[in-house]
């Protein structure tokens, strides 16, 4: 899923995606009966703090990171499944949140759309596939006959590997690779610009996820697509990427492009994700495991909330959130980098 190259001597463009200081907070509070006779206070979890990225036209963006990162709750906030609570996320030139509350939200949701992670639960499973891809074109008037709607569905069906033959069928009578293939043709059939992928591939077998990576990889270049790839797995990640930004309890810690992150990560968290991959090349190269669990998210660490796990902690990291700042290509939100303690 790598970008095509720009045109040389092209004037530079305006990101598709642009992302400033986004937050966004849950509500876990007890009920309130309960609240009151236990004297607690309402409590929330952070789970985006204070985000900001770019996405060019035509490009990937892998966002990596453990579980309860905010990956996810990111995904569902650039498809505006989610409200933010801060910052703003800007589509094109217009303010994403606002308008999808506004009239003008039905042409703007047709040029963004998301693939979930569980191909098993993100089909209604009463419905035909026929009813399932065909339901975007309804529901934004793309067609106008059945006649129509039966061949764009066929059309679409074939662009994702399947044949006009599945149209009759029912969810589970398929695998879950072809099920991800339905999810796929649904989410092209209003022929989008950006799509988010949220694990599109995690509920699938090694050899299933290959060929779906491949289509998709196929999909961006024909129709110069633009991805967030949202994953935890860093060898998917390396495939399929431009840009990687690496998440940490709500909150990007390094952010760079694919082969310099992998070639040379400079943030500690991301040394350590990268360290957990099984080393092919026996090359017998200092190892750093990722070590300790991830904080609480209701009880979230003062100062950089890596430094509990981190063996580069000092007392300004105890203290002092750190912010981003460019390093080697790369942006990075640590003291020991700025200080050159690493």
């Amino acid at each position: 899923m790598t970008a095509l190259p720009p045109t040389a001597g092209a004037t530079p463009v305006a990101p598709l995606i642009e992302v400033r200081d986004l937050a966004k907070s849950f509500d876990v509070s007890s009920p309130w009966l309960g609240r009151v006779l236990a004297r607690e206070p309402r409590r929330f979890i952070r789970a985006v703090d204070g985000v900001s990225f770019d996405i060019e036209r035509g490009q990937t963006l892998a966002l990596v990171g453990e579980s309860g990162c905010g990956k996810s709750t990111m995904a569902r906030l650039l498809v505006g499944l989610h409200q933010p609570d801060a910052g703003s996320i800007r589509f094109d030139g217009v303010d994403l949140p606002q308008t999808l509350n506004s009239p003008r939200a039905g042409a703007l949701r047709r040029r963004l759309q998301m693939i979930f992670q569980d191909p098993y639960a993100s089909l209604n499973p009463r419905w035909t596939v026929a009813d399932i891809v065909g339901e975007p074109l309804l529901e934004h008037g793309l067609i106008s006959h059945r006649s129509e709607l039966v061949e764009r569905v066929v059309a679409l069906l074939s662009s994702v590997g399947l044949s006009a033959n599945d149209a009759g069928k029912l969810p589970h009578q398929f695998s879950g690779g072809q099920r991800q293939r339905i999810s796929i043709a649904r989410a092209l059939a209003t022929n989008p610009e950006f799509l988010v992928c949220d694990e599109p591939t995690s509920a699938l077998d090694v050899s299933v996820q290959a060929q779906v990576l491949n289509l998709m990889g196929d999909l961006q270049r024909r129709h110069r697509l633009t991805f967030v790839f949202i994953s935890h797995n860093l060898a998917v990640v390396r495939h399929v990427s431009d840009r990687v930004g690496v998440m940490y309890l709500g909150r990007i810690v390094e952010l760079a492009e694919r082969n310099t992150l992998f070639a040379r990560p400079v943030h500690p968290y991301t040394r350590m994700l990268l360290d957990a991959i099984p080393d092919l090349a026996m090359s017998g190269r200092v190892r750093q495991p990722v070590s300790g669990d991830v904080p609480n998210p209701m009880h979230l660490p003062s100062g950089c909330g890596f430094h509990p796990r981190c063996p580069h902690a000092n007392e300004r990291c105890r203290i002092e959130r750190p912010i981003l700042q460019t390093f080697e290509g790369a942006t990075v939100a640590c003291h020991a980098v700025a200080e050159g303690r690493l």
